[in-house]
């Protein structure tokens, strides 16, 4: 077996982010913040601070309750922790602390919004591509306890062999026990490579358990290897199994 392990968020798929590209929880955070006080004069900008720490992935050295169920308890406590980080943007910006609260418990339902997600063009075709080819895939993603729904709504679950969500292992990339589980899981896999978006979190991760990686979308002056596009991956794959 040949494994291909996936990052998610920036590699196969995105959230929508608006004009300015500063990241998706920034632009769901201002989503809320239109809908329900369109009268403050807030941007993107401005938010972006705020989410730039207190999300689980910014400690991953630290296991965490993993998420049986996106709809349970343990989904609702997942995201029960990111409300101060919301609470806290909002009244960084100058909302009121009772308003801010109330704004913060409504990014759930916004971030998750299946029509806000969509996945690149060249996905669907490279996966096809490459399972052709002998690949098997499978995803390995620090994400959010409803991303199955996420991955279902691009039709991209039946092109992965297995899906690793973070949310679900408790354990977030760079972590190497992230790794390590989908190794486990496929111990008859033979050539095996990390694609992602994050030098950090995926090349350096990956790197760290052994495995190659190759880095796509965002340039990183320490990547060995780089794919402005998936279809570059191609010859990378072909090169290292020589």
């Amino acid at each position: 077996m040949r494994l291909l392990i996936w990052d998610f968020d920036g590699t196969l798929g995105y959230r929508e982010s608006g004009a300015w590209a500063g990241g998706a929880w920034t632009a769901a955070l201002l989503e809320v913040l239109e809908a329900h006080a369109p009268e403050r004069d807030v941007t993107q900008e401005a938010l972006c601070p705020y989410t730039r720490t207190g999300f689980r992935w910014h400690r991953p050295a630290t296991h965490h309750a993993p998420v049986a169920d996106a709809s349970g308890g343990q989904a609702d406590a997942w995201w029960a922790e990111l409300e101060p980080v919301f609470a806290r943007a909002y009244a960084g910006v100058g909302l009121p602390d009772a308003e801010a609260w109330a704004l913060a418990r409504r990014v759930r339902s916004t971030y998750v919004d299946l029509r806000r997600w969509h996945r690149y063009d060249d996905v669907a075709p490279m996966l096809a591509r490459l399972a052709a080819a002998g690949w098997t895939h499978v995803m390995l993603t620090n994400h959010v306890p409803e991303l199955s729904a996420i991955v279902g709504a691009l039709s991209l679950t039946d092109r992965f062999a297995r899906i690793f969500n973070s949310a679900r292992t408790g354990y977030e990339k760079p972590n190497p026990r992230a790794f390590e589980l989908v190794l486990e899981a496929f111990p008859e896999a033979g050539a095996c490579w990390m694609v992602g978006d994050s030098y950090q979190a995926d090349v350096l991760g990956a790197q760290a358990v052994g495995l190659p990686a190759v880095l796509v979308r965002r340039p990183h002056p320490e990547a060995r290897h780089y794919a402005e596009t998936l279809p570059a991956l191609l010859a990378i794959l072909a090169n290292g199994e020589r």
